[in-house]
């Protein structure tokens, strides 16, 4: 087995932290990293002290579910909730993220974010790119 690139090794710890997603639509996860240190993680479900939809089902508004925070988010918020600054990080997600977490993550400082699946919105896109924040999809890039 030979070791693992970095964007390697926080890929499969992102897919790893996808595994506790409590929303069955799909587990995304999210890791920030800045200088190979791992900031936060994150993945898709309920808010704090509201029942999974795993529990009780989805709450489904316009083909997405309502009752789930994404993965981006809940990465965002846990470096609100214990003080650590995001700025300059990079995110390794599941999916790509979408237009409300691009701007999230845009808004945290993240200046890089690396993903496996495509998740295309031109809006997310075009406003990554305006703020100059790197998109690479894993894999196409030299990551392998």
């Amino acid at each position: 087995m030979s070791r693992p690139t970095w964007d390697e090794y926080f890929v499969r710890i992102a897919q790893t932290v996808a595994t506790r997603a409590t929303c069955p639509r799909m587990s995304v996860g999210c890791v920030l990293v800045r200088e190979h240190r791992i900031l936060t993680t994150g993945y898709n479900g309920a808010p704090r002290g509201v029942v999974h939809c795993t529990d009780v089902g989805c709450i489904l508004r316009d083909g997405h579910c309502a009752r789930a925070t994404h993965a981006e988010a809940n990465a965002v918020v846990q470096g609100a909730l214990h003080g650590i600054g995001l700025q300059g990080a990079t995110a390794y997600c599941t999916h790509q993220p979408c237009v409300g977490c691009s701007k999230l993550l845009i808004s945290a400082g993240v200046v890089k974010i690396v993903y496996v699946d495509a998740y295309p919105d031109t809006v997310s896109t075009e406003l990554l790119a305006e703020a100059g924040v790197s998109l690479e999809q894993f894999g196409t890039q030299g990551s392998l």
